[in-house]
């Protein structure tokens, strides 16, 4: 088994206009170890969100190679990316999106049902997580019943729930107060340790940045390690 869970290899993104065509990601060679954390800082526009969509399956880079463990996202058919963002994958984003009728439970339990488990199982398996992430008085509770921090470790409970092999966080803490953002950090990088997750993550916060054990600087299309 490669020890390298993402590789990508001249990676590029361009968006064509009718005026221009503009180059947000260039010719970029990255790789993450299974089982490491990695942040990932740069300006706003610098292309770190659209780094994150093309690992999670949810753009396409335009040229070059993009690996996660055994798919090749580069050249996956829609189908099996829907698959792949299923099986493989975990969001967490700067805002929540938690469905606001639905329990912190039956929030959690979603993706799970969504792959195919039984009801009692994914409820099993939303109420496991939320107790191990100190939300176990509040898995009844519904999204506007819970605090910011609450609800994006709720957030961050939904995204592990299938057991993904990669965590990917977008301005995770950027809602947070000081005291909530600390807890969500520690939870997310925990994960390489608690359920053996890999996590990228996105942020502009350098405190943040500095927890994970590798960072990067995404600057004029391209990376950079700090």
């Amino acid at each position: 088994m490669n020890e390298n869970l993402i590789e990508c290899v001249g990676l590029c993104k361009t968006y064509t206009t009718d005026a221009e065509n503009l180059a947000i990601l260039k010719e970029l060679d990255f790789s993450v170890e299974r089982g490491a954390s990695v942040a990932v800082t740069g300006a706003s526009g610098s292309g770190k969100s659209t780094l994150l969509s093309i690992l999670g399956g949810l753009d396409r880079a335009t040229s070059g190679k993009v690996r996660v463990g055994e798919w090749r996202l580069d050249s996956l058919p829609e189908k099996k990316l829907t698959e792949y963002r299923s099986l493989v994958t975990g969001f967490v984003f700067q805002f929540h999106y938690l469905l606001k009728d639905l329990s912190a439970r039956e929030n959690v339990a979603m993706p799970a049902l969504m792959a195919g488990k039984s009801r009692r199982e994914a409820m099993e398996r939303a109420t496991a997580i939320l107790e191990s992430l100190g939300l176990s008085g509040r898995c009844d509770h519904y999204p506007s019943q819970l605090s910011g921090g609450e609800r994006q470790r709720a957030a961050i409970a939904r995204a592990i729930v299938n057991q993904p092999a990669l965590v990917l966080a977008d301005e995770p803490t950027g809602n947070l107060d000081k005291a909530s953002a600390e807890g969500v950090r520690d939870i997310l990088f925990g994960l390489p340790t608690s359920c053996g997750a890999t996590l990228v993550l996105v942020t502009h916060d350098p405190g943040l940045a500095a927890t994970a054990g590798k960072q990067y600087l995404l600057e004029n299309g391209r990376l950079s390690l700090r």
